[in-house]
C-alpha cells in the first residue's frame, strides 16, 4: 500500500506505517520464545498497541488521501480481525 504514497512520505508516514505493521508479527514471535504465559502475554499487549498504531496511521494516510475509501474500509477490517484474534489468544495465557 506504501509504495503508493508520494516520496516525501518516504522518512515519514510511509517508513511508520511499516514499522508499525512489521512490529506486529516480531511482537507475537519473539513473545512466543518467552518462559511464561504473562510474558508471552505482554508481548501480545505490545502486538495489539501496534495494530493500534496501524489503525491510527492508515486513517492519517486516507485523510491525506494517500488510499482510497475503499482500501481504507479493507484494511481497517482485516486490521480489527488481528487485533480480535491476538486479544482472544492474548485472554486464554491469562
Amino acid at each position: 500500500m506504501t509504495l503508493s504514497f508520494p516520496n516525501d512520505e518516504k522518512f515519514g508516514l510511509t517508513n511508520q506505517l511499516r514499522r508499525a505493521a512489521v512490529s506486529i508479527p516480531s511482537n507475537i514471535a519473539e513473545g512466543s520464545l518467552r518462559q511464561s504465559n504473562k510474558d508471552f502475554a505482554r508481548f501480545l499487549e505490545i502486538a495489539i498497541g501496534s495494530a493500534y498504531e496501524v489503525e491510527t496511521q492508515i486513517l492519517i494516510s486516507s485523510d491525506l488521501g494517500f488510499i482510497t475509501p475503499e482500501d481504507l474500509i479493507e484494511l481497517s477490517n482485516m486490521l480489527n480481525e488481528i487485533i480480535k484474534m491476538t486479544s482472544r489468544f492474548r485472554a486464554t495465557l491469562l
